[in-house]
């Protein structure tokens, strides 16, 4: 074969999988972005040309996919790392409702068509239980490339798959029940597992509270030991040794290492050392990921799709259905709106990593044969390479029907002074907000684009022009009249995000004035080179800044702006003490809010036909100096 003759075995033959798998992905990516397909597809079909249904390039891919799987593990630590405990609290009613609903009626649907298809009752419960899960690493990868993860759909598709993730405890616990007698494989075996059933639940709880309490009292003394070195790759070292001796520590137990690294990133999420550990894993984690997706690629057995494609097809597709309209039926019930449901429902409609996992556990207990293990592993495989092609295809043909039907109905098409508008703003979270209200104040018209079906029914119920949708899109930018605007505001909480509007912007609409937050000064670089005018960072003063530098682009005099907004500011202190009264009475509040608002704009109105906050050359000193000189 092509690998053996190459790679000569032994080291040589290490480096050459190696420089095989590093090519896939090197080669592959950067064409499936320039096709606009996203980097997990890019992996997956480079992982597909490289292996025993192609090229052959890489031979048996088990053991690399092993090794590979670390690159979820890292993943779910650094998402630990994020959540604090009590976040995790407020997340409940969305992770244990919406989640625990999802995996019980995705495996009943799965169970109940697998009987019809001919499965026994434990193998169908094990089929549904495999194949209710979702891939976490695509998923969330796929979300934080479309700037998704702070909206709807991320916070919603957080929850699920978090569950997803917790549920494969119970579920590697209960597969033992349902095999019959071993095939003889020790695959699922674990140092505990001759032991009888109390006292292995005993040794797996206790291994659980070890991580959790080891992360208190171990884990932070040594970070703070490493960190007095003030050696860089101390630090990374030591990172690196937490993932792997925790994934050691659950596999010696039978249990999944993602979650004990998640459990042991969620104990070090209150940590100073947290942002360290981030910066350091980061790098391991993207390439551990891409090197995971390349492994699912080269595992597809096309031989087995070639021999049966009908059947496969039909298996893939119906997969993807019932977990599709599971998730479309839950995203109803918790509040998701159509356009985001639709894109919720598809990002969770794959099976998942863990399920590679779950399938050699069920044959080396004997549930199913080795047949019904790799075919289940080519639908897994297959319905993972679909989802970044079902995404496309709710980018460029759901979405924009959706978002067009829901503008339609409910979008005024023109403020309500009946002035075009002339400020559009992507974002009206805190930051968009002090912006927007301040323009709106001076007068400005603006219109509101917005991801979040909250804030879109709240300003709506303002009389306020808003549209439902992502505005990287440009139909959507189109629908909104943006052509017509003398300035476009990016206030979104997503750097990636913003770039990418700033991005579709700049390219629909060359001659358009942008202002964007910036995070910090490095962003508001990137965000200059991609075409936007000014920035105002966060560490510069926030959204109220933003919206006086965006009077001064309107055509104020920088005294003027500044008066505006301070101004604003003190008549924002006294609205808000103001509301606080009215709380828990929404048409008083909504009274309050309105009255406070005609309050404000008749002040600034008083305070524009005063020509002396035009005339003073002290606030603009550079440009009198200059002219002066000339």
């Amino acid at each position: 074969m092509i690998p053996l003759a190459l790679s000569g075995g032994g080291a040589s033959g290490a480096l050459f999988y190696a420089f095989v798998y590093l090519s896939a992905a090197v080669l592959a990516v950067p064409i499936a972005k320039r096709l606009g397909l996203g980097s997990v597809l890019g992996y997956l079909v480079g992982g597909a040309i490289i292996g025993p249904g192609a090229l052959n390039l890489v031979g048996e891919a088990s053991e690399v996919m092993t090794f590979a799987e670390y690159g979820v593990v890292v993943m779910l630590f650094l998402i630990g790392l994020e959540l604090r405990p009590h976040v995790l609290w407020q997340m409940r009613g969305d992770v244990l409702g919406l989640g625990g609903l999802q995996v019980a009626l995705t495996a009943g649907a799965i169970g109940g068509v697998s009987l019809l298809l001919g499965a026994s009752q434990t193998e169908a419960l094990a089929f549904g239980l495999i194949l209710s899960l979702s891939s976490t690493a695509i998923a969330l990868q796929t979300l934080a490339e479309k700037g998704l993860t702070d909206g709807p759909v991320g916070k919603r598709a957080f929850s699920v798959l978090l569950l997803q993730d917790i549920a494969v405890i119970p579920i590697l616990a209960l597969l033992p029940l349902l095999g019959g007698a071993s095939n003889g494989s020790d695959a699922a075996a674990s140092a505990i597992s001759h032991l009888s059933g109390p006292l292995q639940a005993a040794i797996t709880l206790g291994s659980i509270a070890l991580v959790i309490v080891g992360g208190k009292l171990l884990i932070r003394p040594m970070l703070r030991a490493i960190a007095a070195t003030h050696l860089r790759e101390l630090f990374c070292a030591a990172a690196l040794l937490i993932v792997v001796g925790v994934s050691l520590a659950m596999g010696f137990v039978g249990l999944s290492a993602a979650l004990g690294t998640f459990l042991a990133g969620v104990v070090l999420a209150d940590s100073e050392y947290r942002h360290e550990l981030e910066g350091d894993l980061e790098p391991f984690k993207g390439l551990l990921l891409g090197l995971f997706f390349v492994t699912v690629g080269a595992s597809i057995d096309f031989g087995l799709v070639r021999d049966m494609p009908l059947a496969i097809l039909g298996l893939v597709a119906g997969l993807i259905a019932i977990k599709a309209l599971v998730l479309v039926v839950l995203g109803k019930l918790w509040g998701v709106g159509p356009s985001a449901r639709s894109t919720f429902s598809l990002i969770l409609s794959q099976a998942g990593e863990f399920g590679f996992v779950l399938v050699a556990t069920c044959l080396a207990l004997g549930i199913f044969d080795q047949d019904a293990g790799q075919l289940l592993i080519v639908v897994i495989a297959l319905s993972m390479a679909c989802t970044p092609l079902l995404l496309l295809l709710d980018e460029r043909v759901l979405q924009p029907r959706l978002t067009r039907t829901l503008n339609a109905d409910a979008v005024p098409s023109e403020a309500p002074s009946g002035r075009r508008a002339k400020v559009i703003v992507a974002g009206f979270g805190r930051f968009g907000q002090s912006a927007g209200r301040l323009l709106l104040a001076n007068g400005f018209d603006i219109t509101v684009l917005d991801f979040d079906p909250g804030t879109v029914t709240v300003l709506r119920d303002h009389g306020l022009p808003v549209y439902f949708g992502d505005a990287t899109r440009a139909d959507l930018l189109e629908t909104a009249d943006t052509g017509a605007a003398q300035l476009f505001i990016i206030a979104t909480k997503d750097p990636t995000h913003g770039l990418h509007i700033a991005e579709t912007v700049r390219r629909e609409y060359p001659s358009l004035p942008i202002l964007s937050r910036a995070f910090d000064p490095r962003q508001a670089h990137i965000l200059r080179g991609a075409g936007v005018n000014e920035t105002v960072c966060d560490v510069n003063g926030g959204g109220l800044a933003l919206g006086r530098k965006s009077l001064e682009m309107l055509g104020y005099h920088p005294y003027r702006a500044e008066r505006a907004a301070q101004r604003f500011r003190r008549h924002e202190e006294e609205t808000q003490a103001q509301l606080f009264e009215a709380l828990g009475d929404p048409k008083r509040t909504l009274q309050v809010a309105r009255l406070r608002t005609q309050d404000l704009a008749r002040l600034l109105e008083a305070d524009g036909e005063n020509n002396t906050l035009q005339r003073d050359g002290a606030w603009s000193i550079t440009r009198t100096a200059e002219a002066a000189r000339d």
